[in-house]
């Protein structure tokens, strides 16, 4: 498949989100993810505003999480979520929608709730991904699910937290493409872990995936397309998390 290395690297959210990383890890990542000239990196929330401070200037943008990772907060808490994240420097907020709500049948709660995220969010030219973990709907949840966040204007429409029991698989791909209508776009994400996977996405329609093995991803791609190896601040360090 014929691409170029941007067309791989501006698909990357770089996620800095396990709870356990230090925050010379968190460094070290806002630091590799610059210099592999990804889309975002996707850091915890309290790490926002250093995120944002690292990445000026880079082309790589911040972003975070809202209601992560299983969607429970109540609304006006994601809301809170939400400002302090905009006010902190992120440019996209990836937010969970309240799965207990969505597997109850309350589909005007979850509604109302991510059009209060994306409202917020684009009236400060900030854009929204809306994570469905998919690994706990029934297709028909997903197919509804689709559908509201496109009515409502969403950016991205994502498979997975990344910490369910399971990331995006190609059958909610499939079926996520097939009923969003655009502009709303598609994230995959946990899973994609090499450059085969990646370029697969693409293909179907994906736009954006989620990783942490973003190294492992663009390593080859420069090497297929005859790039030097990336160097950078910490490079000794870029599989260690």
């Amino acid at each position: 498949m014929n691409f170029s290395y941007h067309n791989a690297s501006k698909m990357i959210d770089h996620a800095l989100l396990l709870p356990t990383l230090t925050t010379q890890e968190l460094e070290n990542g806002c630091r590799m993810a610059a210099a592999y000239e990804v889309a975002s990196v996707c850091i915890m929330p309290y790490y926002v505003a250093r995120c944002t401070d690292l990445l000026n200037d880079t082309g790589v943008l911040p972003s975070t999480v809202i209601g992560f990772p299983h969607g429970g907060q109540a609304t006006s808490t994601k809301v809170a979520e939400s400002e302090q994240a905009i006010a902190d420097g992120a440019i996209e907020l990836d937010m969970v929608i309240n799965i207990s709500a969505a597997l109850s049948g309350r589909w005007q709660y979850v509604a109302d709730e991510i059009n209060a995220i994306t409202t917020l969010a684009h009236e400060h030219q900030r854009k929204v991904k809306v994570i469905f973990e998919n690994c706990y709907l029934e297709d028909s949840q997903k197919q509804r699910l689709t559908e509201i966040c496109c009515e409502l204007g969403a950016d991205w429409i994502k498979t997975s937290t990344g910490f369910g029991t399971s990331g995006a698989t190609i059958p909610d791909l499939q079926l996520m493409l097939a009923h969003r209508s655009l502009p709303t776009q598609v994230k995959a994400a946990g899973g994609v872990r090499d450059l085969e996977t990646l370029l697969k996405v693409r293909e179907m329609g994906v736009s954006r995936v989620g990783a942490s093995a973003t190294a492992a991803i663009l390593d080859p791609a420069r090497e297929q397309l005859g790039l030097d190896p990336i160097q950078w601040q910490g490079n000794a360090d870029k599989d260690g998390y």
